[in-house]
C-alpha cells in the first residue's frame, strides 16, 4: 500500500459525530423478529438462574461450579472493572488486575 492511499484511507475515517444533530445511525431500531427473540429468552431469566444456583451449589465439576458462581456474581453486580496502577518511580510499572 502505498503512502498516498494509507492517508486518503484515514482522511475517510469520520472523528466525532457522523450523523447530524438529532438524526439516528438506527432509524428503523431493532429487527422485529430480534426483539421476540430478546424477549422469549428474557422470559426464561428465573429458569437460567435458578439453574446456575443449582450447578453453583451442587456442580460435580469444579470448572462447573465457578462458571456458575462467576455468571450468576457477574449478573448481580456486574463484571468487575479493569484497573491500572502506575507506580511513581522513574520506572513505569503497570498491574492490570481483571478480577481472574
Amino acid at each position: 500500500m502505498s503512502a498516498d492511499s494509507s492517508t486518503a484511507e484515514r482522511k475517510k475515517k469520520v472523528v466525532g459525530r457522523p450523523f447530524k444533530k438529532g438524526q439516528s445511525g438506527n432509524p428503523g431500531g431493532l429487527p422485529k423478529d430480534l426483539k421476540e427473540v430478546i424477549t422469549l429468552a428474557r422470559s426464561h431469566t428465573v429458569t437460567a438462574i435458578n439453574a446456575l444456583a443449582t450447578i453453583a451449589q451442587k456442580g460435580t465439576s469444579e470448572a462447573a461450579v465457578i462458571a456458575a458462581s462467576e455468571a450468576l456474581l457477574n449478573r448481580a453486580w456486574g463484571k468487575p472493572k479493569d484497573t491500572v496502577e502506575i507506580d511513581g518511580n522513574s520506572k513505569l510499572t503497570v498491574i492490570i488486575n481483571r478480577g481472574d
